[in-house]
């Protein structure tokens, strides 16, 4: 990264995300949006798995964009390679300080997700309990869903099995079985 790179702001994350794409653009498979995120954002989530100036923690709308960059913007710009989940664990980190200060109440009620997505994608089983119980505080049935069926997956194998193939870890018997099955990865 050159001197010259200019680097997103906060606002600037939060406007590309809640207005410029939609929600099927945050969970949808898309070349296109995989390449406006890299071509935007790459280098600011470099700059800032590295360094998190005070300027990403001023506020609780600035830690949901640095949630942003660290747990939705990889799965983008690394998309089926293990860089996809390399600043899982920065996300989780600022997810759960988030939490435990009450900022996620701060935000609106709509954008909260993005806070305790961190929680659903880690393979923790405490992790995915505690999701559970704050997702379920948004009131929204679909989200619950996905945040049981996230849930369900590690507390019977502990991992998620649709990540093996990326990570190099080899499946289980049980996960092989569970993997032939239609819509077994998120």
């Amino acid at each position: 990264m050159s001197n010259t790179t200019i680097l997103a702001d906060p606002q600037s994350v939060l406007s590309f995300w809640f207005e410029e794409l939609t929600q099927e653009d945050w969970f949808k498979k898309s070349d296109a949006v995989d390449q406006t995120i890299t071509e935007r954002f790459a280098a600011t989530h470099l700059a800032l798995a590295k360094n998190i100036p005070d300027e990403w923690r001023s506020s609780a709308d600035a830690v949901l964009a640095l949630i942003l960059v660290f747990d939705q913007f990889p799965r983008n710009i690394y998309r089926d390679t293990p860089l996809a989940f390399a600043t899982d664990c920065l996300a989780l980190a600022e997810a759960r300080r988030v939490v435990a200060e009450g900022l996620d109440r701060q935000v609106d009620r709509e954008r909260r997700l993005f806070f305790y997505l961190p929680f659903e994608h880690s393979e923790d089983q405490r992790d995915q309990d505690h999701c559970v119980n704050l997702i379920g505080q948004l009131e929204n049935d679909d989200l619950m869903g996905y945040a049981h069926a996230h849930r369900d997956v590690i507390v019977q194998f502990g991992r998620f099995p649709h990540r093996n193939r990326i990570l190099a870890r080899d499946n289980t018997p049980e996960e092989e079985t569970y993997l032939a099955k239609p819509g077994s990865g998120f």
